[in-house]
């Protein structure tokens, strides 16, 4: 991917966000909204290879949260110019791996046993 290309993407992303929504009817919002995701899938189709890109769409039939947390740090990556070429399906899975170790944290039982007073040693002399 080459400085042209990324200096697209953060043009992009710099004036995704510029109207006020309080001046906006409800065709208006979704039809800005609709342009934005637009621009966004553009955006990934950029970023990422046609495999990656595969990938993440059938992803997003199973775990949206997931797909959306990648999403958007593919798109900030890219406008901060980390990325320097597309993004393919195995550094796709790797971040797919890193977001799961951030989100899915591993539960630990700890069991603990209370001692009474009748269970001391000192109780049963037999001597």
């Amino acid at each position: 991917m080459d400085k042209v290309d990324l200096d697209a993407i953060k043009a992009q992303l710099g004036g995704a966000g510029g109207g006020s929504g309080a001046n906006v009817s409800d065709k208006g919002g979704n039809a800005e909204m609709s342009k934005q995701e637009e621009q966004r899938q553009d955006m990934l189709v950029q970023i990422l290879t046609p495999e990656a890109m595969l990938r993440l769409k059938q992803m997003a039939i199973v775990k949206q949260d997931k797909v959306r947390a990648v999403e958007d740090m593919l798109l900030r990556m890219a406008q901060m110019k980390q990325i320097r070429n597309r993004v393919t399906e195995d550094e796709l899975k790797g971040m797919l791996m890193q977001i799961n170790a951030e989100h899915d944290k591993e539960t630990k039982i700890v069991y603990s046993r209370k001692v009474y007073e009748s269970e001391d040693e000192d109780e049963y002399d037999f001597d």
